[in-house]
């Protein structure tokens, strides 16, 4: 078997775990041949490949972003590279002229939807999923999610003191366009006040009613973690509208924080490193039974796998009945 392996969309800490998981399973318990392909779909199109060795493996388990480098190419979509070009035909071209049996695709949501098309064309296909927001929909946990929970978290509790000395309410933004996994993980573990995510509508009045009840309950200040997904004036980021909000609502001077990308860089967490080798691991053994047209999902303790075209289209998004959610408002979480 002669395998070719990709990452598409943005960069995750636990990607390289992923490929040494897959390329060291298939080449040393399967005898199988990897080939990499840099830029996602990209290099699928201009042939920008690299054969991997047991060597070129070396290092890849801490190591964040990706070795083969990645790209936003939708071939299904207009733009990008090559326009005018009929890409998905060059794609099954350059599938055939490289000999490859099958393909590994990581990559989120956008990945998803591309790889089951392809799946629809003849290819074969195993994906993984990939994505610090945690909302591709059928695995319970991503790779990448608990490394930014962790990044989050430290950050959040570095907050607490300046909060504290300063008598100020802290906001700090996180990622989740859509989804608001990272807020509320990383915002129940570093003990915030208010925390707001686009799946639960809020009221500004609820969050500064909240935090003027702290003060006269002697707490002077607080720690609001929002997703940066949540609906504002459309003008400005989340963290400086809500931020601004609080200040006109309760008179309380009011800071935020906007973590960005580094939620996204360096070393993947111990959990990260093995869910990704896990995740490789059984990426080699379904290529290696025929299994294709599937992505690999974590359910409970237990790695196995789900058709692609399950996945393709469908967010995993937090519900008002999710434990934390529910938690976090028994304990005086203001949601909204």
């Amino acid at each position: 078997m002669r395998i070719g392996i990709l990452t598409s969309g943005g960069d995750c800490p636990g990607i390289n775990a992923t490929i040494r998981g897959v390329c060291k399973k298939a080449i040393l318990h399967y005898g199988m041949e990897v080939i990499g392909i840099h830029s996602g779909f990209q290099g699928l199109m201009t042939k920008e490949t690299e054969p991997f060795t047991i060597t070129s493996l070396s290092g890849l388990l801490t190591q964040g972003g990706t070795i083969l480098g990645t790209s936003r190419e939708k071939p299904f979509k207009r733009g990008g590279l090559m326009e005018g070009v009929d890409k998905p035909a060059l794609i099954m071209k350059n599938i055939k002229e490289l000999g490859l049996d099958c393909l590994v695709c990581i990559g989120g949501n956008g990945t998803q939807k591309t790889t089951a098309r392809f799946v629809e064309m003849g290819v074969n296909i195993v994906a993984i999923p990939k994505t610090i927001d945690n909302d591709i929909w059928g695995t319970d946990f991503s790779f990448g999610f608990d490394t930014a929970v962790s990044i989050a978290t430290d950050a959040i509790d570095r907050l607490h003191f300046t909060a504290s000395s300063h008598k100020r309410v802290m906001v700090i933004e996180v990622m989740g366009h859509n989804a608001g996994w990272i807020a509320l993980y990383a915002g129940m573990a570093g003990g915030g006040d208010v925390i707001l995510i686009p799946e639960i509508p809020y009221s500004i009045h609820n969050v500064g009613e909240l935090i003027l009840n702290r003060l006269k309950q002697g707490k002077p200040y607080s720690i609001v973690v929002v997703a940066e997904g949540i609906p504002t004036d459309g003008r400005k980021r989340a963290g400086e509208y809500i931020a601004q909000e609080i200040e006109y609502e309760t008179g309380i001077e009011t800071r935020e924080t906007v973590l960005g990308y580094i939620q996204r860089g360096g070393s993947p967490t111990p959990f990260d490193r093995n869910l990704a080798t896990r995740m490789g691991g059984h990426a080699a053994d379904l290529i290696a039974s025929g299994q294709f047209g599937r992505m690999i999902a974590l359910r409970g303790n237990e790695i196995s796998s789900i058709p692609l075209a399950e996945v393709a289209g469908k967010l995993k998004l937090v519900t008002e009945d999710n434990d934390l959610v529910v938690q976090g408002r028994q304990m005086g979480v203001c949601f909204g």
